[in-house]
């Protein structure tokens, strides 16, 4: 590898076309070569990212143009592309699928910015020649877009695959890079919210070998590792978000790529710390298991790098919060399947509704705020105790209740924001609030298609909210946390 960041985006022509397997199977191929592969997710997921962390054997990364500015993807990408051989970046649902009608958000919109080659994904189940001209179609929409081949899925026979391939070659100029065949073996399994996540199955060993040899057999690996290599030079930041960095968000001088032996580019981070930050260090536990798994992995660097150390426990197996937290930080996940095993956990229970009540800072998500709650209303009608922090019942509901992003005004002070701060965030939830919301308060008034609705539970000093932050597109939101469990930690006991 001899080009900076060598980089390639996996996009599909819609969703469902057999991206995260692919992508999966073809960072296994690289990691088989002896190479560093860094992964990323385009867009708001956090199921697939866990297969991708799996086959890489690194924290898969999140980079969404639609929550994030253009620099910040930047700054995010570059930090760890610097640190491996190549980057794999698996696009969201079709190649310009955005926001409605708008660019933003899309898998194109992210190659664009990364100025990364493009691989187009095509499911030939039901088609043959005119592959060629759903390929051409992508090719010829937006010119800008570095689409440099295609690989086809579901392939019925060797013949099937000669033949579309000579259609999109001859049509469009562009380079079939190969393909997987139909394979009953090759499906993940889904429910409700997506693929199940790797947290809740056993290692997917026989999974993994048996997708390995399929693509090393089948797609031309060295080709796109060259196409990978001829990705163009990088842009400069203009913005810092790790304080390591450059200090605050808002200031720095832009990150400079320098020029190191072998040709390799890395980052020179350059710039003053942040002088609003505190110095004491604080310690945050964060919900980590089978139930909740749902967590940026730049959120969780954030917070380390703001100076927090983080330290992981289990809601369905630990009977008390870690020692000497001074904050929780509760994310997404699949509570409703483990109801019964966390209203079981009734000592993990008691200690952190006893250290809410006496006012240590709790931000929870979405999964998080079910657990939060009152109880939690199953598929099965079946009802489980939570903590009941919250005077309501999240009842589970048999279709989705909220999808997309939308945006955040704050309207009451809480633990991460102030009044008047502003947010992007993602929702997707099957549940809802049943009970006495009206009677609960809340931080935030939600806009997403022009209409409004509240958000963000506020009680003691416990936020809990369906909308999914990130926290690279609002940093004052981590470092506001920060503060807050500071301020426990100073004010405990007293």
């Amino acid at each position: 590898m001899h080009t900076p960041y060598p980089r390639i985006l996996l996009a599909g022509a819609n969703s469902r076309v057999g991206k995260t397997t692919i992508t999966m199977g073809l960072i296994l191929a690289l990691k088989n070569r002896g190479l560093k592969v860094q992964a990323f997710k385009a867009g708001p997921d956090y199921i697939d990212p866990t297969f991708h962390t799996l086959a890489s054997g690194k924290a898969c990364r999140n980079l969404d143009t639609w929550m994030l500015s253009k620099d910040v993807v930047l700054e995010l990408f570059q930090r760890q592309a610097r640190l491996t051989d190549i980057s794999v970046i698996e696009g969201v649902m079709g190649l310009y699928d955005g926001l409605r009608d708008r660019e933003e958000g899309s898998s194109a919109h992210l190659a664009k910015i990364l100025r990364s080659p493009v691989v187009l994904i095509l499911d030939a189940s039901s088609m043959s020649r005119s592959a060629a001209a759903v390929a051409l179609g992508y090719k010829e929409f937006d010119k800008e877009v570095g689409l440099k081949g295609v690989i086809l899925n579901n392939i019925g026979s060797p013949t099937h695959y000669k033949s579309i391939k000579s259609s999109i070659e001859k049509k469009t100029g562009l380079p079939v890079l190969g393909y997987l065949p139909k394979d009953k073996d090759l499906k993940l399994p889904e429910r409700h919210l997506g693929l199940i996540p790797t947290e809740e199955k056993a290692p997917l060993k026989d999974f993994s070998n048996r997708l390995l040899r399929l693509i090393e057999k089948n797609i031309d690996i060295n080709k796109i590792i060259r196409i990978a290599e001829c990705a163009k030079a990088l842009p400069y930041c203009k913005r810092r978000i790790l304080r390591a960095a450059a200090g605050d968000c808002r200031y720095g001088p832009p990150i400079r790529a320098q020029a190191t032996e072998g040709g390799r580019a890395r980052i020179g981070w350059t710039g003053r710390q942040d002088p609003l930050l505190p110095n004491d260090s604080v310690t945050i536990a964060i919900a980590k298991d089978a139930a909740f798994n749902f967590y940026y992995q730049d959120n969780l660097d954030l917070l380390k790098d703001y100076g927090a150390k983080l330290i992981e426990f289990s809601p369905l197996k630990d009977k008390k919060l870690p020692e000497g937290v001074s904050g929780v930080y509760i994310g997404g996940g699949f509570p409703e399947l483990f109801g019964k095993e966390l209203a079981n956990n009734i000592k993990l229970k008691k200690d952190i509704l006893q250290k809410a009540r006496s006012g240590l800072p709790i931000y929870a998500e979405c999964g998080g705020l079910m657990y939060l709650s009152k109880k939690i209303v199953d598929f099965k009608n079946r009802g489980f105790p939570m903590l009941g922090i919250f005077d309501t019942k999240v009842m589970m509901g048999n279709r989705l209740r909220a999808l997309g992003y939308v945006d955040i005004e704050v309207v009451r002070k809480n633990i991460l924001s102030h009044k008047g701060d502003k947010a992007r965030a993602h929702l997707f939830h099957w549940s809802r609030l049943n009970g006495s919301p009206e009677k609960e308060r809340f931080s935030y008034r939600i806009t997403k298609n022009k209409k409004n609705m509240p958000d963000g539970l506020l009680k003691w000093n416990c936020l809990a909210s369906y909308a999914h932050l990130h926290f690279a597109s609002c940093p004052r939101f981590a470092k506001n946390f920060i503060r807050s469990c500071l301020e426990y930690k100073n004010n405990e006991g007293k």
